[in-house]
């Protein structure tokens, strides 16, 4: 079969720069046609240029395109405080040296999925969705064209930046609003599953052990990450943004439920809440595929067995 098309549209973010490795490691699977930039974990100077940096360190010249800067209608809130400064601190990757593709990313994503035919373009978004909302505002008939929406955010039960709410859609929750109120296809990956997938000792040595300069960066971004990003002991952290690119490679490794996804855009305490209804309580039709089981062993064998291509 063909290589799967896809945008990958980001926040770099140690987690982010897996799934870009990920996906570049994977061309006989997945056709990388741009990776798109939007300001989150960190601003969007640091994003797109976390982007290149990554891009560039596994010898890819896929284009990289600059975003929006700020959330829809809020201020930009960002978290250095899990992903440090840069937002790839312990990656030791030299600064970018390839410009940046020009055009605005909501234009390159328009222009990327109507050049193709409908139906070929999955977008995978790992950030805030705000380039994705834009884009999907500017050419409505962009949720006809596309094959999908593949993201992570959001979350069954408690979030992670407030007691409600998964850091991405607390970010822009309006531009969540927009792209779950789309009609696209979207398969959802919250934090309910992304927390079964967690960053030991044990499989941060594993990736080590490979030795090139792909696995170093990701052995020091990851060591980094699991201390400043852990959810449960001193010693694990979850790795939210891969399950997205590791389900389009291998989908056995996650099990979910087609349900109803609304987001909370107006309550001060709950802005940001993703509003899933997991027992079909309110007859209201599935937009979604919301994941919340993962084979984790699978999931790292995956990943180490990819970072070794690199």
């Amino acid at each position: 079969m063909p290589a799967r098309a896809i945008i990958l549209d980001c926040d770099p973010g140690q987690d982010d720069a897996v799934a870009i490795f990920l996906a570049l490691a994977s061309p006989t699977e997945l056709e990388v046609l741009a990776v798109t930039t939007v300001a989150g974990n960190v601003p969007l100077a640091l994003t797109e240029a976390n982007a290149r940096r990554l891009v560039e360190a596994v010898g890819s010249t896929v284009p990289v395109h600059r975003g929006c800067g700020r959330p829809l209608l809020r201020e930009l809130a960002t978290a250095e405080h899990v992903h440090g400064a840069t937002g790839l601190d312990g990656s030791g990757l030299p600064p970018p040296q390839r410009p940046l593709a020009p055009g605005h990313a909501v234009d390159a994503i328009v222009d990327l999925v109507t050049a193709r035919p409908t139906g070929s373009v999955t977008l995978v978004a790992t950030g805030p969705l705000t380039n994705i909302a834009m884009a999907l505002v500017k050419e409505p008939a962009l949720a006809e064209r596309l094959e999908g929406i593949v993201l992570m955010g959001g979350a069954i039960g408690l979030g992670n930046v407030t007691p409600a709410a998964e850091f991405n859609f607390y970010v822009d929750p309006h531009a969540a609003d927009i792209v779950f109120r789309s009609g696209v296809r979207i398969t959802m990956f919250p934090l309910d599953v992304t927390h079964e997938v967690l960053v030991t000792p044990a499989r941060l040595q594993r990736i080590d052990a490979l030795g090139t300069p792909a696995a170093r960066a990701v052995t020091g971004m990851l060591d980094f990450y699991r201390r400043h990003g852990r959810t449960g002991g001193a010693e694990e952290g979850p790795l939210h943004d891969p399950c997205t690119v590791a389900w389009l490679l291998a989908p056995e490794l996650f099990s979910g439920r087609e349900c109803h996804v609304a987001i909370e855009t107006a309550s001060p305490l709950g802005i940001g809440r993703s509003y899933v209804d997991w027992w079909q309580t309110g007859n209201r039709p599935a937009n979604a595929l919301v994941m919340n089981e993962a084979d984790a062993a699978g999931f790292f064998d995956l990943v180490v067995e990819r970072l070794a291509r690199l």
